[in-house]
Order: C-alpha cells, then sequence, then structure tokens
C-alpha cells in the first residue's frame, strides 16, 4: 500500500513537469542549459531563506507562527528577485547567443528562456516541498489513524502539481513584463505568490486551500498564455491538427497549349 501512495502522489505531483520537460525541453540542448541554470537561481534563493530564518531565529529565540509567516514571506520575495536575477543573465546570454549567429538571430527566443526557466524553478521547488512527504508515504504507517486527514498525502501532492504550473505562468509573465518595464505585471505575480503561499498557511483546512489555489492556476495560466501571444484561435488550430502548406511553388508556362480542334 506504501508504494502505491508513494509513486501515485509522485505522479501526481511531477506527471505534467516531466511531460513538458520531455516533449519541450530535453531534446533541445540550449533549453537544457536554462533548466539547470533556472535551478541554480532557485537553490540560490532557498539558501539565503535559509541563512536569514537561521539569523533570525537566533536573535530571536523563539519560533512561533508569526515569525513562520514573515519567514515564508522573505523566502518568496527572495524568490522572485532570483528570478529577475535569471532573467538579466538570461537576457545578456541572449544578446551574446544573437551576437555570435551568423543571421543575427538567438537561436532560443526570450520566451522560451521564460518558459524553461519558470519550469525550472517549480520543478526544483516542487522536489523540496514534496520530497519528505513522499518519503513517509512509503510506510510503515496509515494517514489519519489518530484521527488526522486521510487526505494529507494526495492533497500535498496536488498542491506541489499546482506550485510546479503557477511557476512557469509566473516565469512567463514575469520576464515578458520585466521585458515592457511593466511594474503591475511584476507585482501581480509577487503579489500572486505570496497569496499561494499565505493560503497554505490555513492546511489541514484542505477545502479552503486547493481550491483557491487551483483557481489562481488556471487563471494564471490563461494570463500567461495570452501573454506567450497565445489566442483562442491558435488553441482551434491545434485542435484541428491542420497544417499550412509550407511554401509551395507552382510554375506556369507563358506558352499555352492551343486547344485542339
Amino acid at each position: 500500500m506504501g508504494a502505491a501512495v508513494f509513486w501515485g502522489c509522485a505522479a501526481i505531483a511531477f506527471g505534467p513537469a516531466a511531460a513538458l520537460v520531455l516533449l519541450t525541453v530535453a531534446a533541445e540542448p540550449l533549453r537544457v542549459i536554462v533548466l539547470v541554470a533556472g535551478a541554480f537561481f532557485w537553490l540560490l534563493s532557498l539558501l539565503a531563506a535559509s541563512l536569514l530564518w537561521f539569523v533570525s531565529v537566533q536573535l530571536s529565540g523563539r519560533e512561533d507562527a508569526a515569525l513562520l509567516l514573515l519567514g515564508a514571506a522573505a523566502a518568496v520575495l527572495l524568490q522572485e528577485l532570483c528570478r529577475f536575477a535569471c532573467f538579466k543573465m538570461l537576457k545578456k546570454a541572449d544578446e551574446g547567443l544573437a551576437t555570435l549567429s551568423e543571421d543575427g538571430q538567438s537561436p532560443i527566443s526570450l520566451r522560451q528562456m521564460a518558459y524553461v526557466s519558470g519550469l525550472s524553478f517549480g520543478i526544483i521547488s516542487g522536489v523540496f516541498s514534496i520530497t519528505n512527504i513522499l518519503a513517509d508515504s512509503a510506510g510503515p504507517g496509515t494517514v489519519g489513524i489518530h484521527g488526522d486527514s486521510p487526505y494529507y498525502f494526495i492533497t500535498s501532492a496536488f498542491l506541489t502539481m499546482a506550485l510546479v504550473l503557477l511557476h512557469t505562468f509566473w516565469g512567463i509573465i514575469f520576464f515578458d513584463a520585466c521585458e515592457q518595464r511593466r511594474a503591475g505585471g511584476l507585482g501581480l505575480v509577487v503579489g500572486s505568490h505570496l497569496l499561494t503561499s499565505g493560503l497554505t498557511f490555513l492546511n489541514p483546512w484542505y477545502e479552503a486551500t486547493l481550491a483557491p489555489i487551483f483557481i489562481l492556476t488556471l487563471c494564471t495560466g490563461l494570463w500567461a498564455f495570452g501573454t506567450a501571444g497565445g489566442s483562442f484561435r491558435s488553441v482551434l488550430k491545434c485542435l484541428s491538427c491542420k497544417q499550412e502548406p509550407e511554401g509551395q511553388v507552382m510554375l506556369y508556362s507563358a506558352l499555352q497549349v492551343p486547344p485542339e480542334e
């Protein structure tokens, strides 16, 4: 039973992310490099947040709910600061690749970098948030035997899946806001990230956590889709599976064959 719970929760948490990596990232070496770079910047934010938490606990001498809430807010802000640092580095890399190419264009666009870096932020964040939970789900033991909620593991898996997708969407919106110098977009990304982190403090009241976070994920996904240039017409075109003719050229002779009598 423990193995079934482990693999089931792992598939829920990282199934969409694994599909995205295999279908859109793994075949392109530059995207793989961006994926690793994004994970590195998230780890930097984790290191900074850990140091800040350690110093705060040592100075205050307490670990209450108020300090935990402030620590979570500081961790979110550090993640977004490292996301901005990742944007600046990838922007410089994009300019360098454009300079080295023969046609003056980078082989990977900034929107693609935004998507891949956001996906890497989500994957590494999800790994650190659910690893210990998955280890406990493998057993031994039974969830809820002492009156606790039996939905702890599956709820954590769905929350991790939503977090991975949210980071992917946030990356697209954040990079576009930085590129277009839109302070409103940056504020909404940071605000929604703080809201998502704050909602997790309502656990184990899972109904008040899962529903708002998934609604936020859906809205953020639609926002990121529009930011990336998507439209309802493009969705219909994709679902119809129709391919446009690839530059077919028809040659007509200037000489006309006289009609047969």
